[in-house]
């Protein structure tokens, strides 16, 4: 292990967390209560960015800060419930604080409903930073001294490659692998469930080359 403590970056949605069934509920919920169609079903293909992006393609901009207020009021009451953990997030989790490490999760979502997720779903991330969207994220993790982050789309790699840690994305979210590599992720996986043996080799290089 390196002589700092190790800190390693996860996006939510669709890294840690499979919320497209909570999400299309809300968008559900939001468009009875507004009276405006939204495609749910086409709006969690595209999970990553901030809400307001989505928002943009239903709503006029005049409306979209008060319709997001709207969105994460309602979110409470039909999001958390049916979202679901990925396969291999808790095990990922675990494999960080094995090697004595701290696992933080750095979203573009709404804090406290980034950490309602992570409560109802019994996933124990040591910190958890909400609001922050691709090169954004790159504060945060800077903050915590994070050299790997990990997530699903090509905003998440800019965010890593932005703070200068090792960009590892999961083929997990909207983005496919060769779009993850094409957008500069130094590893791909195919999911969460590959991560701990990845990163078991990973601190090992690292001991080899501080011998």
């Amino acid at each position: 292990m390196t002589s700092h403590t190790l800190t390693v970056g996860f996006d939510l949605d669709m890294t840690l967390i499979d919320s497209r069934p909570g999400i299309k509920a809300a968008y559900q919920a939001l468009s009875a209560r507004t009276g405006t169609y939204v495609d749910a079903d086409l709006a969690v293909t595209r999970l990553g960015p901030p809400l307001e992006e989505e928002l943009r393609n239903w709503f006029p901009e005049e409306r979209i800060a008060a319709t997001g207020d709207l969105y994460r009021e309602i979110y409470t009451t039909h999001a958390i419930e049916p979202t679901l953990a990925m396969p291999g997030a808790r095990e990922a989790i675990a494999a960080v604080h094995a090697h004595g490490g701290r696992a933080i999760v750095v979203t573009a979502k709404h804090e406290p409903n980034a950490k309602l997720h992570l409560s109802h779903l019994g996933i124990e991330a040591d910190a958890v930073i909400g609001w922050l969207w691709a090169e954004a994220k790159a504060e945060a993790l800077r903050e915590h001294d994070a050299t790997v982050y990990v997530g699903d789309h090509t905003g998440d790699v800019r965010g890593a490659r932005t703070a200068g840690a090792l960009s590892v994305a999961v083929a997990t979210g909207p983005c496919d692998a060769a779009e993850l590599r094409a957008a500069g992720a130094d590893v791909v996986l195919g999911g969460l469930a590959e991560f701990p043996a990845w990163l078991d080799a990973h601190m090992a290089r690292q001991t080899a080359q501080e011998r």
